[in-house]
């Protein structure tokens, strides 16, 4: 018996990437344009060279969320799939008793008001349309904090709990809502990290990433990439995922240590 596998379904989806310029955003991005989506990228800075059309915006503020919305409803005419991943983190190296409220409003705000604001914005459009797709993008630290980021580990194990509630609350609207954790990916801070790493102590970089994905016992033994979350992603926002809807999707070659 002979199983046809089906095209992506994304041609023509139209598709807002938050974070999108760099790391995963931009490797999220791209493989929804190489799948034919049209797609908008958003963040603060613009870059010199964005994947699909780029707008500017800050999330931090209500209001930042509605003018990002205005502008990616008259861009594409409409959404039919939202990758929330824009995000950022303060670390406190002296740990989570030296966090200011400060550094916990900041942390939440970036990462779990940034989507709630945006989703309040777009998901009415979904609505009346009957369908639509989001995909929250968190991280394995909200099921292993550490003490240097509480604050940021804690906004995505909110960012989780809304997930799962906004999922049941679209679904009987025809939309789907996912979350996906990455565990140690490799984007342009790793990378940094690991040639810094390997200069100090005199070996090549591709020894430097085995030596560091063996500390951090990763099962596979090494890093992820960007694109291994991105494929993840595009599937989930693809027909193919229909029946998937209110689930969290850990990509992390096996490092989280428990079932």
């Amino acid at each position: 018996m002979s199983v046809a596998v089906p095209a992506t379904g994304l041609t023509g989806k139209r598709v807002l990437v938050t974070g999108g310029t760099r790391g995963l955003g931009a490797a999220i991005a791209e493989h929804f344009v190489a799948a034919g989506s049209s797609v908008v990228v958003a963040a603060r800075t613009p870059v010199p060279e964005p994947v699909g059309t780029f707008v500017a915006a800050d999330l931090s503020t209500e209001g930042g969320a509605r003018r990002l919305a205005t502008a990616v409803l008259d861009i594409l005419g409409g959404i039919d799939v939202l990758i929330d991943n824009a995000g950022s983190q303060r670390r406190v190296p002296e740990g989570v008793l030296a966090m200011t409220d400060g550094d916990w409003t900041s942390d939440i705000s970036s990462n779990l008001l940034s989507a709630v604001r945006l989703d309040r914005k777009l998901l009415p459009t979904m609505m009346a349309q009957r369908s639509g797709v989001v995909v929250h993008i968190g991280s394995g630290a909200a099921r292993l904090p550490q003490p240097a980021a509480l604050a940021y580990a804690a906004a995505k194990a909110a960012l989780s709990a809304y997930s799962k509630g906004l999922a049941n609350a679209m679904a009987p609207h025809g939309i789907r809502v996912t979350t996906v954790n990455p565990g140690v990916i490799e984007t342009t801070g790793l990378s940094n990290r690991l040639t810094q790493v390997a200069a100090e102590s005199g070996i090549d970089v591709t020894e430097a990433r085995r030596r560091q994905a063996e500390l951090f016992r990763i099962p596979l033994g090494e890093f992820g990439t960007a694109d291994d979350v991105a494929e993840l992603v595009t599937f989930l926002a693809s027909p193919r995922a229909r029946y998937l809807t209110g689930t969290q999707f850990v990509v992390d070659g096996g490092f989280f240590p428990a079932v």
